[in-house]
């Protein structure tokens, strides 16, 4: 097959690259530049699409003996990834980016170019396993702490066709790097990236003050009482301790967490920490992987009530629940999910539902609103 790798200028995408390799794939590979204004270097292990990872990228490919390429990205990255960030915080949701750039740019962008020019499927660095059978299925890495079988659940079952994940049977990274270096791979090792590659400095509220502005506001009880203030409610998320902005102690001295952020009032509501739980969540956008809800083997009929697992935070614990697969009132697809085991806590609107049988993922939606057993939304 003709496979497209992605290389970040990582240890584990040039991993992937070389298996592709050795697996008697045509491999080209391509470097995607995300940021309109790279820097030089990366700043340790933040950050990423510096010069310093497209000049790693390229001395893994000659290493490796394959064309590579630059393919600048950035526009769309803006126009989707920071855009959806930033309209989503604003909105009083807490949005994960890298699932909208695996959905968008990954697993859109790149992979539909690719397509376009001829290849057959894109090979990525990713830690997840593709089971081939009568369908695809996606499934978790068995390397627990890298798993991000989380993130890619937004591709769903098209996409996932036309992907390939050749780290799927690590267990751990210390054996990806010994690949590495065993083939000579400069980057073996190269720390790993990690918080949001945008804000390469790690300050989230920062980068949302610079782009939405000042909007000061009210922070508040369940009660509505007024406990002090802040300069804009979409630098909180639910379920968040430090930073609050009140100026005093809870009368029972219990810390205080972010129980809801209000967009419409601009106002930001705290309370204790068992305020936090909730057991029922509906979820939008949702897509389904195949044999899912239909075909021979299917676990239930759209409409139909089944017993799996979901997960609410990359690297989050899956928790038992009964879900079903609905259609939203606007139109489109929808789940509501019931927590039948421990409930879930600080669930946020805007954060990434995915549904799981086992290792195997089911299908996946954003988080639209959370709630506490007889009590209304909460988020």
């Amino acid at each position: 097959m003709r496979v497209l790798a992605a290389m970040s200028g990582g240890v584990d995408s040039a991993v992937a690259a070389a298996l592709a390799v050795d697996a008697g794939h045509d491999v080209v590979g391509v470097h995607m530049a995300l940021s309109r204004n790279r820097d030089q270097f990366r700043t340790g292990s933040r950050g990423c699409c510096s010069i310093e990872d497209a000049g790693d990228a390229r001395r893994a490919a000659d290493v490796l003996g394959i064309p590579y390429y630059v393919w600048d990205l950035s526009e769309r990255f803006e126009d989707t990834v920071v855009a959806d960030f930033l309209a989503e915080y604003e909105a009083g949701r807490t949005p994960n980016p890298c699932v909208r750039c695996n959905e968008h740019i990954k697993f859109e962008a790149l992979l539909d170019k690719a397509t376009a020019l001829g290849f057959d499927a894109v090979a990525t660095g990713h830690y997840a396993r593709v089971v081939t059978g009568a369908v695809p299925e996606l499934h978790r890495s068995p390397n627990d702490a890298k798993d991000q079988s989380y993130v890619l659940a937004v591709m769903g079952p098209e996409r996932l066709a036309r992907a390939m994940f050749p780290l799927g049977g690590f267990a751990t990274k210390d054996e990806v790097r010994a690949e590495a270096a065993r083939r000579g791979l400069s980057v073996s090792a190269k720390p790993d990236s990690y918080d949001i590659c945008f804000v390469a400095d790690g300050d989230t509220q920062g980068f949302l003050r610079e782009r939405l502005g000042s909007r000061p506001g009210e922070v508040v009880d369940a009660d509505g009482r007024v406990l002090g203030e802040h300069e804009g409610a979409y630098a909180y998320t639910v379920g968040q301790r430090k930073g609050l902005g009140i100026d005093r102690p809870a009368p029972d001295g219990r810390p205080r967490y972010v129980l809801d952020v209000q967009p419409t009032t601009n106002r930001v509501v705290v309370g204790p920490a068992e305020l936090l739980s909730v057991d029922r969540v509906e979820a939008g956008g949702a897509l389904w992987f195949d044999g899912v809800l239909e075909g021979p083997g299917a676990r239930a009929r759209p409409g139909e009530v089944f017993d799996a697992e979901v997960q609410v935070r990359a690297h989050g614990a899956p928790v038992p629940a009964r879900v079903r697969a609905t259609t939203a009132a606007a139109g489109g697809s929808a789940m509501e999910v019931e927590l039948t085991g421990t409930p879930l806590r600080g669930v946020a609107a805007g954060q990434s539902l995915v549904v799981y049988a086992g290792t195997r993922v089911l299908g996946q939606g954003t988080v639209d609103r959370a709630y506490r057993a007889s009590a209304g939304a909460v988020s």
